[in-house]
């Protein structure tokens, strides 16, 4: 944890200048400059590159809601609290936009730690979507490796239900890129775990926006 600690933040280890305080905020001021301006260049790559399909996205969760659709988001770690938040940009819409039905799979503790114990943790987000998806439901899910089983066990009940699926991801896709079960995919491009989850929010906060936009 050290060796992954001082890698970001080599200013905290550097003991050889212990008491140089404005050294340290110097480095800590150049650290900050330089991951804002990774964030602000990898957030214009995935516009420039995936802008297309977010629109194409957009509109498509536009239509499901219009047919009466909800939205299930879910993911692990760090993405199931991405994918919560995700569920409040749709209920919570900016602007006089109406809100749209959207549920987390992750935030009933008791659900997900019943199913974890009692069918396995790689079904814990599929059993779910088999309870609750209609055809008209859309699916999202959040990682920012793309090998997460229960993630891939989810697109697949998914789509036996005819779900809308959307899949967001990071570095080349992982396993979510040879799924045939996603039908729009968003990857980052990135190998920062730190950087990918920051994308990742400006992917969801536009699909929001665009699928508010477009049931209006």
């Amino acid at each position: 944890m050290t060796d992954a600690m001082s890698s970001l933040y080599p200013f905290l280890y550097d003991t050889g200048r212990d008491g140089d305080v404005d050294a340290v905020l110097a480095e800590v001021r150049a650290s900050t400059a330089h991951k804002a301006r990774e964030i602000l260049e990898l957030r214009r790559l995935v516009h420039r590159e995936q802008r297309h399909e977010l629109a194409a996205c957009g509109a498509a969760l536009a239509a499901r809601f219009a047919r009466g659709g909800r939205l299930f988001a879910f993911g692990n770690g760090g993405s199931s609290t991405d994918a919560q938040d995700l569920v409040t940009q749709f209920l919570d819409p900016p602007g006089a936009a109406p809100p749209l039905p959207a549920f987390a799979l992750t935030a009933e503790a008791a659900v997900v730690t019943a199913l974890s114990n009692d069918v396995g943790f790689d079904l814990v987000f599929s059993r779910q979507l088999a309870a609750f998806g209609r055809g008209d439901d859309i699916a999202v899910g959040l990682s920012t490796s793309g090998n997460s089983a229960n993630l891939l066990a989810a697109f697949d009940a998914a789509r036996r239900v005819g779900m809308l699926t959307v899949g967001i991801t990071g570095d080349t896709g992982g396993r979510m890129a040879e799924l045939d079960s996603i039908d729009h995919l968003f990857v980052v491009p990135s190998s920062s775990v730190h950087r990918i989850q920051e994308a990742q929010t400006t992917i969801y906060h536009l699909l929001a926006e665009l699928a508010a936009k477009g049931t209006r």
